[in-house]
């Protein structure tokens, strides 16, 4: 079966599809979620690295770099803004998929949509597109595409590129060509975040500027490889075990969209490390203790939590953020890990530098066996006083089956947007978004 004609169909049958109040709700708080974690990340490197690196080239257009303020165009947002909305790891996740498809879908969707003068209604169809095509394709090729490759930035640009084609009014023909365009434009390798330096949220920024480019030359008449997906040198058979699982994942398609079943962060850091945040938190709440009374903490997790978060040494931001130990010592000592668990006296703090080695981590078959579907932890604590205790954790605060409410939303949103917009303006910002027919437009960054 070649599931690329099925996508195409789908994606490009909302361009008119009616908005249920369920999947329009669903589809706000996508767009919520994806500015509280755009906006702290506007004022950060890498994406005023890349604002300046571009500045020369920026043209003009109707599309907002909310990064420097400056109308542009639509490739140019969709890279800066995608950027931008992954570096304080606040973006939502297709757990099915390990996957965040907000960073690449939004920001290539919102600079169309700008660029096009369209509303917010459209807009919203052509993020439930974008993420329906992205997170199927994501099911389809993983567990073993996320071994060596990272998906946001490879299959984001599938997101991208459907939403954009919606949003072009593109026929699923041409829909079809900007995917399997996409398809050859994809990248993104895990090991940018495995160690350190920038490049990580260039991916998502990357997918969106690639996705949106192949659905702009699709609607001019550009083809694609309709066999890109599923065939033998395709898509599924290079960056995953074999030539994808795609009679799953299509027959998955709307049931239930993928936009209703977001995971949305309720922890600045890698997804990975959340189910044993969770437990340590709850442990700690229930039993009283403190960091200092902590002999050991050991977590038992999937295979991700270990290969990629077992980094009991992590001196840099980007490390910390992917470091178990580093977090879980955050959350003991402070009780949360936010944006200020990132800042640099954090880092270099002699209390959680204290607490760091004595966390270790392993593979736990279970825990394994039940990835990507489930996200768990187990945690065992050993504390001076003789006591131990334990916890399996089978979710994640904010997964679908234990979501993050509106209210919690919106505090997250205002929590992260208020700096950066000031807060009667971010508080003003979130009605909008949660009522407004009109699209967002320019924001006023403080400072």
């Amino acid at each position: 079966m070649n599931p690329l004609p099925i996508l195409a169909e789908h994606a490009a049958s909302w361009r008119t599809a009616p908005l249920s109040s369920d999947v329009e709700h669903a589809a706000r708080r996508a767009l919520i979620d994806w500015f509280a974690a755009l906006l702290p990340g506007c004022r950060q490197p890498p994406a005023t690295l890349m604002a300046r690196a571009l500045a020369d080239e920026r043209g003009s257009g109707r599309a907002v770099s909310y990064v420097d303020g400056a109308r542009t165009g639509l490739r140019h947002a969709a890279l800066i803004n995608g950027t931008a909305s992954h570096i304080v790891e606040f973006d939502d996740i297709w757990r099915w998929g390990v996957y965040h498809p907000g960073c690449p879908t939004v920001a290539a969707a919102l600079a169309a949509a700008q660029s096009r003068g369209t509303d917010m209604a459209a807009l919203l169809r052509a993020l439930v597109a974008g993420y329906e095509v992205s997170c199927r394709i994501a099911q389809a090729v993983q567990p073993s595409h996320y071994d060596y490759w990272h998906t946001t930035g490879t299959v984001g640009t599938f997101g991208a590129a459907a939403a954009v084609a919606v949003l072009l009014d593109c026929d699923a023909a041409q829909t079809a060509h900007a995917i399997a365009t996409a398809a050859t434009m994809a990248g993104g390798l895990q090991q940018a975040f495995r160690g350190d330096g920038m490049s990580k949220p260039l991916h998502p920024g990357h997918a969106a500027e690639a996705g949106a480019l192949a659905a702009m030359a699709a609607r001019e008449g550009m083809t694609g490889a309709l066999d890109v997906l599923h065939g033998p040198a395709g898509f599924a058979a290079a960056t995953s075990a074999d030539t994808g699982k795609w009679d799953k994942a299509i027959a998955a398609i709307g049931k239930p969209l993928t936009i209703t079943q977001m995971t949305v962060k309720n922890h600045g850091c890698c997804g990975h490390i959340f189910a044993a945040l969770d437990a340590t938190r709850d442990l700690q709440r229930e039993h009283g203790f403190t960091a200092n009374d902590v002999e050991s903490l050991h977590v038992g997790g999937y295979a991700a939590t270990k290969n990629v978060c077992d980094r009991p040494h992590a001196t840099t931001e980007q490390e910390a953020r992917f470091s178990t130990q580093f977090t879980i010592a955050s959350i003991m000592l402070y009780g949360g890990v936010r944006l200020d668990a990132f800042m640099p006296a954090r880092l270099t703090d002699p209390a959680i530098r204290a607490v760091m080695p004595r966390i270790t981590v392993s593979l736990d078959e279970e825990c394994e066996a039940a990835f990507p579907g489930a996200r768990s932890a187990k945690v065992t604590i050993r504390l001076r006083d003789g006591r131990e205790l334990y916890r399996h954790q089978p979710t994640r605060k904010g997964d679908p089956d234990a979501p993050l409410s509106d209210l919690e939303l919106d505090e997250k949103f205002l929590e992260l947007a208020g700096p950066v917009l000031g807060e009667a303006e971010a508080a003003h910002f979130l009605g909008q978004l949660r009522g407004s027919d009109e699209l967002p437009g320019e924001l006023k960054l403080r400072g």
